[in-house]
């Protein structure tokens, strides 16, 4: 829009009288030129705001309303933590040792592979009665294994110890002749046996 200046400064859309006070414009003023507005930098971040934006292109703030955009932080991608396992299998060397009377080693029973999640696991022989119902439930292989045998705990320091439960028919560890005391328990580290029953080894991995 062209503009024109009365002799007392005023503004004026027309060219012969001001629009504002009345006073004569005597001949034609040059139109004002306007002149172009700082644009604010972003008031949150400093950014130079970009031809009048409405949100600024490094924080997202939005100059219309002054609202600042909250990001969502997505959540720590936390890489799986691998579990040891054991072996569960019959073993004819232990129980040929043991020499237990009136029982027969079986022909064919497949050994099996477990997890071994923390923080403890009961070794022994499901049961209603005695309201058991063990981790490592052996009551459909091993008839020489206690209710409650055994107990594997991992510590704070994450290392797997096995504990006796009072079992009748003991619990050794590797190739040693005397089981285990009641209530005592034993450090374990990858390889080591922990044999229970009649005939069952227990072989501890530790994670690939």
């Amino acid at each position: 829009m062209t503009t024109y200046t009365c002799p007392k400064g005023h503004s004026s859309e027309t060219d012969d009288f001001c629009d504002t006070c009345g006073a004569k414009i005597d001949g034609v003023s040059p139109p004002r030129t306007p002149v172009p507005q700082p644009v604010a930098d972003c008031p949150n971040c400093g950014a130079p705001r970009a031809g009048g934006t409405r949100f600024c292109e490094d924080c997202g703030y939005d100059h219309d309303t002054g609202k600042i955009p909250v990001l969502s932080v997505a959540p720590p991608v936390v890489a799986p933590v691998a579990a040891w396992t054991a072996t569960i299998a019959v073993d004819r060397e232990y129980f040929e040792d043991n020499a237990i009377e009136g029982v027969d080693f079986p022909d064919e029973t497949p050994s099996r592979t477990v997890a071994l999640p923390p923080p403890q696991l009961r070794i022994g022989r499901r049961s209603s009665s005695k309201g058991t119902n063990p981790e490592i439930d052996l009551s459909d292989t091993d008839p020489g294994v206690s209710h409650s045998h055994a107990l594997l705990t991992l510590s704070v320091d994450g290392v797997w110890l096995v504990s006796d439960l009072g079992s009748t028919n003991g619990t050794y560890v590797n190739g040693e002749q005397q089981a285990m005391g009641a209530g005592q328990s034993r450090a374990l580290k990858d390889g080591d046996q922990v044999h229970v029953g009649a005939w069952t080894t227990i072989t501890l991995h530790a994670p690939i």
